[in-house]
């Protein structure tokens, strides 16, 4: 077995993944609910998943000597936190079975006869009886090609998992703040989103931003990336509740100021910025705040809006919604339905999860699959 490795650098994605520590997999193990977790592939990957799914990931690594944890978010991490580690099971395993790793080996055109596939390679040629493509997302439709040349159907790529970009907005003079549990909302659509936000000097990012943008990756970009986002920083529903949390504030602390005392839980930068953009005094005793201005507060904190203009994603961690069309695999097999001996696994497919490790599970699962039957 020979793999061809476009690049001069193996496993880069896997290396850089969660921070350099490798999220491999995320702890849930019902395939119902798992492929939940993916915007597009669900259905076939319920097929997939009863054959390989995250319970089998863990035991895979475990039977090669690694130990994998799962933290309070669910998400799963060697117990080195090292992305080295998976790194070097990978190509032990390669070693041990014999599999030859060929670099800076760029595969254009792949042709079916009727004996198997001629590939043409660095533009010499080489024939294989059968072919595994594992090449991963492009982020143009003409790195589909060569696929597309022998009768599979493509589903132009667009990316997913992105940040939103606030060009205008002073909430980038907050980068670096996290507000745990916030919910938010593209106006005008039903896409919603609860957990964690992350402001960045480009505008807004975190777990409730790049689920939203899995979710929304085709109409946000029929948006051009331009659309209002609505924040509830609170992620309560009822604005009575707020309300009482505001009068009974007023009640135990009114003469601090209402600057130094917080009683939601905002982080003191998030919770200054909010006061600044409704224009209450923050110096002001908590006695001070008049109906107004707790209508106002009540307001920003559950329905703040922010102009989105733009996008910006990762070149070295990119997902991208599309690529071969899900209905030309045989998800029990990964083989192509319209080419015999074809298979394919990872990104290349028209998959992609949400944050959190569910893009490398699809990876593993279908890798796993399309192997073990294409042997």
């Amino acid at each position: 077995m020979i793999i061809f490795e476009k690049s001069d650098k193996l496993l880069s994605k896997v290396k850089i993944s969660g921070g350099g520590r490798c999220n491999v997999s995320h702890a849930c193990f019902h395939v119902s609910q798992l492929s939940k977790f993916y915007p597009r592939g669900a259905k076939q990957l319920k097929k997939a998943f009863s054959i390989f799914q995250p319970k089998d990931t863990v035991a895979w690594f475990r039977s090669r000597g690694i130990d994998i944890k799962t933290e309070s978010d669910g998400r799963m991490f060697p117990v080195t936190d090292d992305s080295q580690t998976i790194i070097d099971c990978f190509l032990h395993e390669a070693l041990i079975k014999n599999i030859q790793i060929i670099k800076q080996s760029r595969v254009s055109e792949l042709h079916p006869d009727k004996s198997g596939f001629t590939l043409v390679i660095n533009e010499s040629k080489e024939h294989f009886d059968k072919v595994i493509i594992a090449s991963g997302g492009s982020t143009k439709a003409r790195g589909f090609e060569w696929l597309k040349n022998i009768g599979h159907s493509i589903i132009s790529p667009i990316p997913s998992l992105f940040t939103f970009n606030m060009p205008e907005d002073p909430v980038k003079r907050l980068m670096g703040v996290v507000v745990e549990n916030a919910t938010a909302r593209v106006q005008g659509t039903k896409l919603k989103y609860t957990g964690p936000i992350l402001i960045t000097h480009w505008g807004m990012s975190g777990p409730a931003i790049l689920k939203l943008s899995a979710w929304g990756a085709r109409l946000l970009y029929d948006f051009d990336y331009k659309f209002n986002v609505q924040v509830n920083w609170l992620s309560v529903k009822s604005e009575n509740e707020v309300h009482e949390m505001i009068n009974a504030q007023i009640d135990h602390t009114r003469k601090k100021k209402i600057a130094n005392v917080n009683p939601f839980g905002l982080p003191n930068r998030m919770w200054s910025f909010l006061l600044e953009k409704v224009q209450i005094n923050s110096d002001s005793p908590w006695m001070e705040l008049s109906k107004k201005n707790r209508n106002k507060l009540v307001n920003v904190l559950l329905n703040d809006e922010y102009a989105v203009s733009g996008k910006t994603t990762f070149k070295e961690e990119f997902v991208t919604c599309g690529g071969v069309s899900l209905s030309d695999v045989d998800f029990t097999t990964m083989q192509s339905v319209v080419c015999k001996d074809l298979y394919f696994a990872g990104e290349v497919l028209d998959i992609d999860g949400i944050t959190g490790g569910f893009n490398f599970q699809s990876a593993w699962t279908t890798a796993f699959i399309a192997g073990k039957l294409s042997n």
